[in-house]
């Protein structure tokens, strides 16, 4: 019976992970592909916006 207590760890964590790439995959695209992409780009808008312009030195000088 330790053989089955060692496989079923591993089955599980596959089973979850084949469950997450097919929900990932189901989920691209769709009528809320262009509400994603807006989001997404508003997202990167901000972050570019909140950088500073000029990178620090490096020797910090």
């Amino acid at each position: 019976m330790d053989y089955v207590s060692a496989l079923v760890p591993p089955v599980v964590m596959a089973a979850f992970f084949i469950g997450l790439v097919v929900t990932i995959v189901k989920s691209q695209g769709g009528p809320n592909k262009a509400k994603e992409d807006a989001a997404v780009d508003a997202a990167f808008a901000r972050a570019e916006s909140a950088e500073p312009a000029t990178a620090p030195d490096a020797r910090g000088a």
